[in-house]
């Protein structure tokens, strides 16, 4: 007898705790939805500077990527598609992505 009043008295423990988390739930809420909206707007005010710079930095990977590739072509490297793969794509990246994540935000 001692053991089930222990389990009920834990069940009601824990059907307790559930129903105040539940009675507070739409109060945490309110304040989540506002945050999320300011991290939204942050975003937005700080995403054209950023965009800027992935573009200047896809540039740049571009330019070494196109010296590297040209000093393997004239040295006569057998990998020289690799490394036109590997820099373009990463320069293709640079420039690609945040064009998609401006579509995401706007």
């Amino acid at each position: 007898m001692n053991n089930n009043l222990k389990r009920y008295m834990a069940v009601k423990k824990i059907l307790t705790a559930c129903m105040i988390l539940l009675a507070f739930t739409p109060v945490f809420a309110q304040g989540g939805a506002t945050a999320i909206s300011n991290a939204a707007s942050d975003i937005r005010d700080y995403w054209d500077p950023i965009k800027l710079i992935l573009k200047a930095v896809g540039g740049l990977v571009g330019f070494i990527g196109g010296l590297r590739v040209y000093n393997k072509w004239t040295n006569g490297d057998q990998d020289v598609n690799k490394e036109i793969l590997g820099y373009g794509g990463a320069m293709i990246f640079l420039i690609v992505v945040p064009e998609f994540v401006t579509a995401f935000f706007a």
